[in-house]
C-alpha cells in the first residue's frame, strides 16, 4: 500500500444510533472504493468493522474499528463507533483524531435516542457533521418525516444536498441538488444512470436548490456577490461555501444513501473527497501547556488514542501521526512515561486485517503492535522536548458494582485482566477498596459492565459475579470531648502499664486552639482518605515519656482507620495529650498504644459522632417532557436541585445527590426517560448523614462487629 500525504488524507467517524447502519455503510464505503471485492452483512456476521465475538454475537458495534477506502486519490480513513451510550468512550476517542462525521439517521424511525447522544457529542468536540439518511429501501423509510426531525432537532443549517424520489421499497433513485441531476440505480445497486429531474419533482427540487445556493453562499462575501449579482453559483462555488459552512459548523449537508443496495455510497464518498478538509486544513494538535503543535512540525509526533489487547495478536496501539511522519523500526520517546519505544512494525487497519506499510504521513491514522510501556492518551515522539499532546478527557464513571471471582484463587488473574481492559478503556475504572473489602467495578452503564464481565469469561477466563457496592462512609465529630484509659496488665515478669488522657475536637479551617492546654508540639497529618488529623503533644513535667507519644499516635490511627459508628474511615479530628502515667518497668509502647487507642475512642463516642456520606454533583441532560418524572425521582433518592439550564429541546437539572442513592441511576433515568435522558457525575463532597440513616447504618454495623 502506498503512504498517502497530508493532503491526500481524510479521517472520518462514522457515528449515529444503534441500528442506524453505521457498519453496512462503512462496509459499502469500502466495496464501492474497490478495497473489498465484496460485501459482508451484519446478520451474517462477516463485516469488517464488527468483528469481535461478542460484536457478532449481539449483532450491535461495541468497539470502535478503524479501516480505510480509497476513492480517486484520497485515503479516506474510516472509524465506525458503537451507538450506545455505554460505549461513549470509544466515540469520543474516535473524534479526537477524526476532521468530520458522517452521522446517519435511520429513514425508518428518524431522529432516535442514539442520534440525539451521537449529535451531543459531536456538538461538544465541535466536529464538523454531514448528515446521511440510510435505509430508504426500506418499506417503513419516511424521508420527509426524518427531514422534519433532523431540522427540529439540529436547526436551521440542516441543508439538503439529495433527497429520495421514491423512498420505500422501491426506492431507487436519488436528487442530486447540487449536481442538479437525478441518479437512476439498477436492481441490486451499484453505478447510477444520471437522468434529468422529473418534471413532477421540478418545482420541489428549483426550490431547495435555491435554498442550498442561498445557504452555500452566506459564509464568503465573494460567493454573496456573485450570487446577488447572477442569481446562481457553479457547482465549485457551491462546494467552496459549503465547505466553509461545513468546517464552522454551521451548514449540516443532508445525503440520501442505502447502504445495504450500495445506492449513493459513492456520491457521498465523492463529495467527502471534494469538500471534506484533510487533517493539514483543520489545524495542529494542541498541547498540554496550551500551544498548537503544527501538523507542519517535522519532528515525528504520534497520539495514541486507543489501546487494545487482542486475544491472538496481544497488545495494539492505535494512533494518528500529529506531525512529521512514522517509519517502520524508528525509536521513539514516551513523553508520558520518558520511556523509549521502538516501532518494529507499521499498520494500516482494515478491521481486524492488518496491511503493513513503511510509512506514514502527518495525519494518517495507523496502528503498531506490543508496544512495552504505552496506553492510551500518550505521546509518542522522537524528540524528548515535553511537547505532549493534551489527553482526551473522558467521562466519569455512571454505574459502579461490586465484583468477585466465583472461584477461589482467582483474584490475582482478576486484577490483572481488570488492569489490562482499563489499559485499553479509560471509560473502566476499577480498584480494591482495603475499608469496603471490595473491587469496585465503575462503567458508564449497566450494559458496559456486562460487557466487561463477558470479556472476562471468554477473553481471560475468569467468571464473576456483581453485587451492590458498599459506600466509602466517613466518620468526624461535633463537639470537644475528653477521654481517659488506663492499661494495666501483669502476668509473670514484666508487665504492661499505660495511662493516657486527652481531649479531642473538630478540626476546620480557622480553628483555635483551647487556652487551657499548651501545646508543644504539633502534627499535622493529611490522612489518605481525606481530611486531617492534628495531633497535638500538650504533655508537662514529664508524665509521659517523648518515646511513646509515637505509640499512643498509632492507637489513635488504628481507630480512625475502623471508627466506632460504622467501622468507617474518620477524618479532621484535633487530639490534645495532656495527662497520663508510666511506671518505670511495665511501661512500653505497646502499653500506650492500646491506652491511646481506648482513650480516643472514648472521647469520640462523647463528642457527638456524625457519619458522612459522598454526595455527587450530577447534571442530568433530559427532554422537557421528561423533566418531572426525572424531577420526583432525584428528589425520592434525596436528591438536592441546584437549578435549570435549557441546552435546545434538553433542560440540564443540576442536584447533588448521595453516592449511596445513585445504584443503577443509569438504568432509572432511562426507563423514566424512554432512553433519552443521560447524566454526568463527580464527587462532590462529604455531607452529614441524616439521623435516621445513620442509626439504620450503626444497627448494621454493630451485630456485624459482634460477630466478628
Amino acid at each position: 500500500m502506498k503512504q498517502y500525504k497530508t493532503n491526500e488524507i481524510k479521517n472520518v467517524a462514522l457515528v449515529g444510533g444503534s441500528k442506524s447502519g453505521k457498519t453496512t455503510l462503512a462496509e459499502c464505503m469500502m466495496f464501492e472504493s474497490g478495497v473489498l471485492s465484496r460485501m459482508g452483512s451484519v446478520d451474517d456476521g462477516n463485516t469488517v468493522s464488527d468483528f469481535h465475538e461478542i460484536e457478532i454475537e449481539r449483532k450491535n458495534s461495541i468497539f470502535s474499528s478503524v479501516m480505510h477506502s480509497e476513492w480517486r486519490g484520497t485515503k479516506i480513513n474510516l472509524i465506525d463507533t458503537p451507538g450506545m451510550d455505554d460505549f461513549v468512550g470509544e466515540l469520543i476517542s474516535s473524534l479526537r483524531v477524526c476532521d468530520t462525521a458522517l452521522l446517519t439517521l435511520n429513514a425508518q424511525n428518524g431522529v432516535e435516542v442514539g442520534t440525539e447522544i451521537a449529535w451531543r457529542s459531536l456538538k461538544k468536540h465541535n466536529t464538523p457533521t454531514i448528515l446521511v439518511v440510510n435505509q430508504l429501501d426500506h418499506s417503513k423509510a419516511d424521508f420527509n418525516v426524518t427531514l422534519e426531525q433532523a431540522q427540529k432537532q439540529f436547526g436551521s443549517g440542516v441543508v439538503i444536498i439529495q433527497y429520495p424520489y421514491n423512498d420505500g421499497e422501491g426506492f431507487n433513485s436519488i436528487i442530486d441538488l447540487l449536481k442538479n441531476i437525478m441518479y437512476k440505480f439498477p436492481a441490486g445497486g451499484g453505478k447510477p444512470e444520471k437522468v434529468p429531474i422529473p418534471a413532477d419533482q421540478a418545482d420541489l427540487a428549483e426550490e431547495r436548490r435555491a435554498a442550498l445556493i442561498e445557504a452555500a453562499a452566506e459564509h464568503d462575501e465573494t460567493l454573496m456577490d456573485t450570487y446577488f449579482e447572477n442569481g446562481e453559483l457553479t457547482e465549485d462555488e457551491i462546494r467552496k461555501g459549503l465547505g466553509i459552512g461545513i468546517s464552522n459548523r454551521d451548514l449540516f449537508p443532508l445525503f440520501c444513501v442505502s447502504a445495504k443496495q450500495n445506492m449513493g455510497t459513492g456520491r457521498l464518498m465523492g463529495f467527502l473527497g471534494n469538500v471534506a478538509k484533510s487533517p493539514g486544513e483543520m489545524g495542529g494538535e494542541t498541547t498540554v501547556d496550551g500551544e498548537e503543535l503544527p501538523i507542519t512540525d517535522p519532528t515525528t509526533t504520534l497520539f495514541v488514542f486507543k489501546a487494545s489487547n487482542e486475544k491472538h495478536t496481544g497488545a495494539m496501539s492505535y494512533f494518528k501521526v500529529c506531525s512529521g511522519e512514522v517509519k517502520a523500526g524508528m525509536e521513539l520517546v514516551n513523553l508520558n512515561t520518558g520511556n523509549k519505544e521502538k516501532i518494529n512494525q507499521l499498520f494500516t487497519l482494515d478491521g481486524k486485517n492488518r496491511i503493513p506499510i513503511d510509512a506514514l504521513s502527518a495525519g494518517d491514522i495507523g496502528v503498531t503492535v506490543k508496544l512495552k510501556d504505552t496506553g492510551a492518551n500518550q505521546t509518542l515522539r522522537s524528540k524528548d522536548d515535553g511537547k505532549i499532546i493534551a489527553p482526551i478527557e473522558f467521562p466519569n464513571p455512571k454505574n459502579r458494582a461490586a465484583v468477585l471471582t466465583t472461584k477461589l484463587g482467582d483474584e490475582e488473574k482478576l486484577g490483572l485482566a481488570l488492569n489490562k481492559m482499563a489499559s485499553g478503556d479509560p471509560t473502566l475504572h476499577h480498584e480494591y477498596r482495603k475499608e469496603l473489602k471490595q473491587t469496585i467495578l465503575s462503567g458508564q452503564g449497566d450494559l458496559h459492565l456486562q460487557i466487561i464481565r463477558w470479556t472476562l469469561d471468554h477473553i481471560y477466563g475468569v467468571q464473576v459475579e456483581y453485587g451492590v457496592p458498599r459506600i466509602s462512609y466517613r466518620e468526624t465529630i461535633q463537639k470537644p470531648a475528653e477521654g481517659y484509659y488506663k492499661h494495666k496488665k501483669q502476668s509473670g515478669g514484666s508487665g504492661q502499664y499505660g495511662e493516657v488522657y486527652l481531649r479531642i475536637a473538630p478540626y476546620y479551617e480557622g480553628y483555635s486552639d483551647p487556652g487551657d492546654l499548651k501545646v508543644r508540639e504539633k502534627q499535622e497529618i493529611d490522612l489518605d482518605w481525606g481530611g486531617k488529623l492534628l495531633y497535638c503533644n500538650c504533655i508537662v513535667g514529664g508524665v509521659i515519656d517523648t518515646r511513646f507519644m509515637p505509640a499512643i499516635l498509632k492507637g489513635i490511627m488504628e481507630t480512625m482507620e475502623e471508627g466506632p459508628i460504622t467501622g468507617s474511615y474518620a477524618r479532621d479530628i484535633i487530639v490534645y495529650v495532656y495527662d497520663g502515667k508510666m511506671h518505670a518497668v511495665d511501661s512500653n509502647e505497646i502499653s500506650f498504644k492500646i491506652a491511646g487507642k481506648q482513650a480516643f475512642k472514648q472521647a469520640f463516642l462523647a463528642a457527638n459522632p456524625k457519619l458522612l456520606e459522598p454526595v455527587y454533583k450530577i447534571d442530568v441532560l433530559v427532554p422537557e417532557e421528561n423533566m418531572g418524572d426525572v424531577m420526583t425521582d432525584l428528589q425520592q433518592r434525596r436528591g438536592i436541585v441546584q437549578g435549570f439550564e435549557s441546552q435546545g429541546n434538553y433542560q440540564k437539572i443540576t442536584a447533588h445527590v448521595p453516592l449511596a442513592e445513585l445504584y443503577k441511576y443509569s438504568t432509572s433515568l432511562s426507563s423514566v426517560s424512554q432512553g433519552r435522558a443521560t447524566h454526568e457525575r463527580e464527587f462532590l463532597e462529604y455531607s452529614i448523614v441524616p439521623g435516621d440513616v445513620q442509626q439504620k447504618l450503626a444497627q448494621e454495623y454493630k451485630p456485624e462487629k459482634e460477630v466478628v
